[in-house]
């Protein structure tokens, strides 16, 4: 850790200029995306235009929708796009108020918080989404043709990318606890209970009210737990030879105490049951 202190308008100055490389580097990924804007919106609604029936079509109420609805996925895009520099730029901004060894944990979080996010993500687009759109098409009739919003579809799509992202780094997050002493594998293991009943309350909060797709949010969700118990059983921080012999020692020198302690007040005892014979005697 940097022992120097810098001026509180330093830091300011700084900070501005990192947030201003994270606002050029959104908005170059910008230019790129929006020029692609088309196929990534169709990308995202083929789960939903897969189950629609025939004659159904999306639709827009408002004279902006559809330019606001391309706009916010190009934001979201270039957001992913650059999401590498903002990572830099925050963690220049961070690093020298770190020690050399918190510094080695920044990159692999990185990389590997970035590739269970996208898992998360993938995992959601191929296997829920479809499920959960082919659910609630089901309530269509001759009478009731679904034609969904622009913007109502494309801000729930981003929603659930989003959350199944975040989902599947509890491992990751696990890990990193569990290393630095935070949590061990006794304390998820004896908070399993709670932990399964969370998940079915968010399930059940996130998805609709039918079995299978509840089951595609709790079925993960609980493995990744697993997963992460066993991760913290595995990776966890471990006490010291020399902490556990310190711990084993002090624990002998106050049972000699205790000992030494309860022999002094049968002493004592003893010492005052004949004194107090011997005065009956007399």
């Amino acid at each position: 850790m940097i022992d120097e202190k810098r001026p509180f308008l330093a830091h300011l100055k700084e900070l501005r200029d990192r947030l201003l490389v994270c606002v050029i580097a959104v908005a170059i990924a910008f230019v790129f995306t929006y020029a692609f804007k088309e196929k990534i919106f169709e990308f995202l609604m083929q789960p939903f235009v897969k189950v629609m029936p025939a004659g159904s079509s999306f639709i827009f109420t408002n004279v902006t929708e559809a330019f606001l609805t391309y706009f916010k996925i190009a934001i979201v895009a270039a957001l992913f796009l650059g999401a590498p520099v903002i990572l830099y730029e925050v963690w220049m901004f961070v690093a020298p108020g770190l020690y050399e060894k918190e510094k080695r944990y920044v990159y692999p979080f990185i990389f590997f918080g970035s590739v269970l996010f996208l898992i998360g993500a993938l995992f959601c687009y191929y296997l829920v989404m479809p499920y959960l759109f082919r659910f609630f098409v089901s309530y269509a009739t001759d009478f009731i043709m679904p034609m969904p919003s622009l913007r109502e579809y494309m801000s729930m799509a981003l929603k659930l990318l989003i959350i199944f992202g975040v989902i599947f780094l509890m491992p990751l997050v696990a890990y990193y606890l569990a290393r630095a002493g935070v949590i061990n594998h006794r304390l998820l293991s004896s908070k399993r209970r709670y932990a399964i009943l969370g998940i079915f309350v968010v399930s059940a909060l996130i998805t609709p009210p039918e079995l299978t797709s509840q089951m595609l949010l709790v079925l993960p969700l609980l493995g990744l737990y697993e997963v992460s118990i066993l991760i913290a059983r595995v990776f966890g921080k471990k006490a010291k030879p020399e902490e556990g012999e310190e711990k084993g020692q002090e624990k002998g020198q106050e049972k000699e105490k205790e000992e030494s302690h309860g022999t002094q007040a049968t002493q004592a005892s003893n010492a005052s049951n004949a004194t107090d014979t011997t005065d009956a005697s007399t």
